[in-house]
């Protein structure tokens, strides 16, 4: 597995190299994602914030491709891919301990979690016992197994893919798994002339194929390294975002509100979007571009609100309207 150097044993960078960095990596899954431009910038910001994803939409709209954009840009991570089934177990996904007639112990074999980027496609097809195997490397960075702690490593990334929860086949995410995925977003259709687009870069077989590496994963830690120490987040700022988090615990339709987790999320990918945007510094738009994106999918409604047609979007965008951002 690829490892990178200590942030702390790196040379600085500037503003621009690090915002330059993500601009590179967007470009190129720009290039294979026709149309997607906002799916792709937060999903950057994500990437750069160490912060997982989960793509939900239907067949067919690119989720898989842009996975495999993502894990070949960069040059020397490592990828896996997890078709995710009923029939899948938690040993499939972190690996099993063997033993070893010949040498006479036990032997573990790591499974496809222990990777830079993992993709789990169709996550919601397994069972809640196969999906809960995630819970610990997605918080933790670590497997334990067999009572063993196994590190991963310190860029572990999980993109993971999903159809509507209706579709035949699926078992909702649970709540716990949910709140690990600092994003949830959505590719959706695209206008007829991107789609005609599409076409042309499909025409001689899967544009993701063609992807060639544009940054490395020691520029990605100079960025997160960028991130935590030089963009400056306001009070005013905190106060907002965490603000925005704490009125969902006041909304009569949710029966299970945002934690702490998502004001962290928040600030994290609010400060990637302003280094996107060549700044050191956090402004509420940022906060108000990111707020759906990291705080909705986490949101429990109650069962009539949910009836009624109430979402985790329309009670976000609620508060964004009640909530007066700082000046």
């Amino acid at each position: 597995m690829s490892t990178s150097a200590s942030p702390t044993q790196r040379p600085a960078i500037s503003l621009d190299q690090a915002a330059t960095t993500l601009e590179r990596l967007s470009d190129n899954l720009n290039s294979v994602l026709v149309g997607q431009h906002e799916p792709v910038r937060k999903i950057v910001a994500a990437f750069a914030t160490r912060g997982h994803v989960l793509l939900e939409d239907y067949p067919g709209t690119g989720k898989t491709t842009l996975a495999k954009a993502l894990a070949r840009s960069i040059k020397d991570a490592t990828y896996q891919r997890v078709q995710f089934t009923p029939d899948l177990l938690p040993s499939d996904v972190l690996g099993t301990t063997v033993f070893n007639p010949k040498s006479n112990e036990f032997q573990f074999h790591r499974g496809p979690i222990f990777t830079n980027l993992l993709l789990a496609d169709e996550i919601n097809r397994a069972s809640p016992r196969t999906q809960s195997s995630l819970l610990e490397a997605m918080a933790e960075s670590q497997a334990t197994i067999d009572g063993t702690r196994h590190p991963l490593a310190d860029s572990f990334f999980v993109i993971a893919t999903q159809n509507p929860v209706e579709f035949r086949g699926t078992y909702p995410l649970p709540e716990a798994q949910m709140d690990r995925f600092a994003i949830l977003t959505r590719l959706g259709y695209v206008p007829i002339e991107d789609e005609i687009n599409i076409l042309n870069l499909n025409h001689n077989g899967n544009p993701a194929n063609a992807v060639a590496p544009c940054i490395s994963l020691g520029d990605l830690e100079d960025v997160h390294y960028f991130l935590t120490h030089h963009i400056h987040v306001s009070e005013a700022i905190k106060r907002y975002a965490v603000t925005i988090v704490a009125e969902t615990r006041k909304q009569p339709d949710v029966q299970l509100a945002a934690s702490p987790r998502a004001s962290l999320a928040v600030i994290r990918l609010a400060s990637a979007l302003a280094l996107l945007d060549h700044r050191d510094y956090v402004v509420p738009e940022d906060i108000k571009d990111i707020a759906v994106d990291a705080i909705a999918h986490r949101l429990v409604l109650d069962p009539a609100a949910t009836f009624s047609g109430t979402t985790g979007t329309s009670v976000i965008d609620r508060i964004l309207d009640s909530v007066a951002a700082p000046q």
